[in-house]
């Protein structure tokens, strides 16, 4: 992906000839220093962000053929993500966050009201949580925010699933119980899981790990 810099002939590389396969059900870690391309690729891989020139296909889908509605309706449909910062709503409970995506899926696929309150509180007690489902944000640690995000990442039971630095806010101990609760959770449904993470104890639980330097796919 390049970006303008500061002069009008001037480019920023930030992502030069990375040309990566993953295959349903992977788990892949990508790795790198700081401003490498990690959340960059992340957000290309998902369709938030798109390439100055190459093809990106999500889910059996070639990004490029589609317009910012049509992408965002394939992420609601088939995409999770899991962020650093959590990214809850904060004028929301933790069920009505977990509920959210369930009621952004498209008409084959949105569930009924019954179902979408049943599926929530289901996420939620999976992953600790079943006894704090009228709680704020706010309210709620930063661990537990995290595990209603990924409650809320798991929701619409999602094709790929992308965490962005999923325990970059928390310490050793809350991380390694959030990593836990992910990869638990990621059996059951059997996402492809993309990872960005600077914590080595959780790239050795991925599969494949990837390793981007300077804007280059250095080894994988």
């Amino acid at each position: 992906s390049r970006t303008g810099a500061a002069g009008p002939d001037d480019t920023l590389t930030v992502l030069d000839g990375v040309d990566l396969d993953v295959a349903p059900g992977e788990v892949v870690v990508i790795l790198g220093p700081s401003g490498s391309g990690k959340t960059t690729l992340l957000g290309l891989l998902a369709g938030l962000d798109r390439p100055t020139s190459g093809e990106i296909a999500l889910a059996g889908a070639s990004l490029s053929t589609l317009d910012e509605d049509a992408r965002a309706a394939l992420r609601a449909d088939r995409i999770g993500f899991i962020f650093q910062s959590f990214h809850l709503i904060p004028t929301l409970t933790a069920f009505e966050n977990v509920i959210v995506p369930l009621e952004l899926l498209g008409p084959d696929r949105a569930p009924k009201a019954a179902e979408a309150k049943a599926k929530a509180r289901e996420l939620l007690t999976s992953v600790g949580l079943g006894s704090r489902l009228d709680h704020y944000p706010a309210q709620l640690s930063g661990g537990e925010q995290q595990r209603v995000g990924i409650a809320r990442a798991f929701a619409n039971q999602p094709a790929v699933l992308f965490a962005d630095e999923p325990t970059g806010n928390l310490d050793t101990r809350t991380g390694s119980h959030i990593v836990e609760v992910l990869f638990e959770l990621n059996r059951e449904q059997g996402a492809t899981l993309v990872l960005v993470t600077h914590d080595q104890g959780l790239a050795e639980l991925c599969e494949r790990r990837l390793l981007l330097d300077a804007g280059e796919l250095v080894s994988g």
